[in-house]
């Protein structure tokens, strides 16, 4: 369960962020995952409620966006999102691609006082 992992770490994200901002409490944070970082939405809130318990973001609610991935052919140059577990080029089937979209990790914003 790399959930409490991630969550962990944005505990700790969101810690900094408030000290930076002066809040002495965070109600609500808006948080985006690439597709790739394969998340729980349901696991990943109840591991962010423990990580965060006793910080500044205890009790604070999560909006979880999910970007879809977004890929690049590195052969025929064509962007494309995957469908599936195949992220094989949809044009021209070619397995050598990069990664546009899919493995971002970022709090979008925080709410608090």
């Amino acid at each position: 369960m790399h959930e409490l992992r991630i969550a962990s770490d944005l505990a700790s994200m969101v810690a900094g962020y408030a000290s930076e901002a002066g809040l002495t409490k965070v109600d609500r944070i808006n948080v985006s995952f690439g597709q790739f970082i394969q998340i729980v939405p349901d696991l990943f809130v109840a591991a962010f409620s423990e990580a965060a318990r006793d910080t500044v973001a205890s009790g604070a609610e999560l909006d979880i966006e999910i970007i879809p991935a977004e890929l690049r052919c590195l052969g025929c140059g064509s962007e494309y999102k995957p469908t599936g577990d195949l992220c094989a080029c949809s044009i021209c089937g070619s397995e050598e691609i990069a990664l546009i979209h899919g493995k971002e990790l970022f709090v979008k914003s925080m709410e608090g006082e």
